[in-house]
C-alpha cells in the first residue's frame, strides 16, 4: 500500500489487535518481521524512547511497513516464524536449526505411544502445530498422566516404573484390551482436535479430590494442568495439519475502492500475504474477478483455492474447476474470514489515510 503519510501517521491508524508486522527499507524489502499482542502499541514502541544499537540501526532503515491481523497471540507467533522463514530478514535472528513446528502424533505400533514430531511433509495423522517444543512436551506429559498409554519405545521384558505408578497398562506383561486402548486414543484425538471438555472434567475432579484430602501440592499440580490446557486449546488457523498448498482470497470494498487480500498457504502453513487496493469503475465484483484473472493465469501447483462468499462458485469453477471452494463451516471458513477481516482493515486504514492527506492539502491551500 502506498505510504500516503509518514510512518508515524500510519502507526496512529493501526489496529489494537494481535498480528504480525513487516518492516521494509527504501527498496521495499522486508528487513524485520515481528509479532504483537497489540499491533499499534508494538509498532509505535520502535519510534519512542531510547533503544539498543541494533534496534536503532533497524529504525534508521525503516521506510514503510505492512501488517496482518490474527485471531490470537498464538496465531501471530506461528505466523511470525513462517514469515521469517519466507523473507529471511537481516535484522531477525534466524532459526538456527531450521526446524518446523512440533506436532503431536501416535506411533504406528500395535499399542501406540504419544510422540512429538517436527514435520515438514505429510506423514501420520498430526495434531497441532504447537508454538514451541515446550508446549508440545507439556501436553504429551499431561496426557500420559491421565491416560495409561505405553511409554517405552521397545517392549521391555518386564513392567517399567510407569506401570507401577498407574501410568501404563503394560502391554509388555498384560493382555491389554485393544478396544479399550483404541477408545483411549479416540478420547485423546478429540482432545488434540480441540474438544477439551472431557479431559478438563477429569482434571477438575482430581483437583477437588486432592483438595478435599488436604493434598494441596497435588491439587495445585492439577490446577497447573488445567491452566496449560486453557492456554494451548486457544484455536489457531494459521497452520493446518493436512500440508496442502492453498490460496485464500477475500475482498472488501466501498463505493470507489476495493481491497483484495490473499493469504498464501504452503505445505499447510500461511507463509506469505498479498494485498492490493485500487479504484474501480462499475461493479466491485467484476473488478475483483478481473484482478483474479490477471494474477492467476498459472496456478497448476495450488491444491485448493478458498474464496469468500462474495464470489459465485459458478464463476470460480470456470477459472479453477474443482479446485475452487467457498467454505461454509470449519477452519477453512475461519481462514477465509481472517482474509476478509484483513481486507476490510486495509481498506478502512487506506481510506482514513487518504482523508488525512486531503485535509492536510486543504489546510496548505
Amino acid at each position: 500500500m502506498v505510504n500516503l503519510l509518514g510512518i508515524k501517521e500510519k502507526i496512529n491508524l493501526l489496529p489494537t489487535q494481535p498480528g504480525c508486522y513487516l518492516m521494509k527499507d527504501s527498496k521495499g524489502e522486508v528487513i524485520y518481521v515481528g509479532k504483537a499482542k497489540n499491533l499499534k502499541n508494538r509498532v509505535r514502541s520502535y519510534f519512542v524512547g531510547a533503544h539498543n544499537e541494533k534496534t536503532t540501526l533497524l529504525i534508521s532503515e525503516i521506510k514503510d511497513f505492512s501488517y496482518l491481523i490474527t485471531n490470537s497471540e498464538q496465531e501471530s507467533l506461528i505466523l511470525e516464524i513462517n514469515l521469517i522463514k519466507r523473507y529471511l530478514p537481516k535484522y531477525n535472528i534466524r532459526l538456527v536449526d531450521d526446524k518446523s513446528y512440533p506436532f503431536i502424533t501416535f506411533s504406528n505400533d500395535e499399542y501406540p505411544r504419544l510422540l512429538i514430531h517436527r514435520q515438514t511433509k505429510p506423514s501420520a495423522k498430526a495434531y497441532g502445530p504447537y508454538p514451541n517444543g515446550y508446549s508440545a512436551r507439556m501436553t504429551v506429559d499431561l496426557l500420559n498422566k491421565i491416560y495409561p498409554f505405553r511409554k517405552c519405545a521397545k517392549i521391555p521384558k518386564k513392567a517399567c516404573l510407569y506401570y507401577h505408578i498407574g501410568q501404563c497398562l503394560a502391554p509388555c506383561i498384560n493382555e491389554v484390551d485393544k478396544k479399550e486402548y483404541q477408545n483411549m486414543i479416540k478420547e485423546v484425538s478429540r482432545f488434540l482436535k480441540g474438544d477439551t471438555k472431557h479431559v478438563l472434567s477429569i482434571l477438575e475432579t482430581k483437583m477437588y479430590e486432592a483438595s478435599d484430602n488436604l493434598e494441596f501440592e497435588k491439587a495445585n499440580e492439577y490446577k497447573e494442568m488445567i491452566n496449560h490446557i486453557n492456554n494451548i486449546s486457544q484455536k489457531q488457523i494459521i497452520s493446518l495439519a493436512d500440508f496442502k498448498d492453498r490460496d485464500i482470497v477475500a475482498y472488501a470494498h466501498d463505493e470507489e475502492k476495493i481491497a483484495i487480500q490473499i493469504l498464501l498457504m504452503r505445505n499447510g502453513q500461511i507463509t506469505d500475504t498479498h494485498e492490493t487496493i485500487f479504484s474501480y469503475i462499475g461493479n466491485h465484483y467484476d473488478a475483483a474477478l478481473n484482478y483474479i484473472d490477471q494474477i492467476y493465469f498459472e496456478q497448476s501447483f495450488i491444491d485448493e483455492f478458498l474464496f469468500s462468499n462474495q464470489f459465485k462458485i459458478e464463476d470460480l469453477q470456470l477459472r479453477f474447476k474443482n479446485k475452487a471452494v467457498i467454505p461454509q463451516i470449519g477452519d477453512k471458513k475461519k481462514i477465509v474470514e481472517l482474509a476478509y477481516d484483513n481486507a476490510l482493515e486495509k481498506l478502512t486504514n487506506y481510506s482514513m489515510l487518504y482523508e488525512h492527506q486531503q485535509d492536510k492539502e486543504t489546510k496548505l491551500d
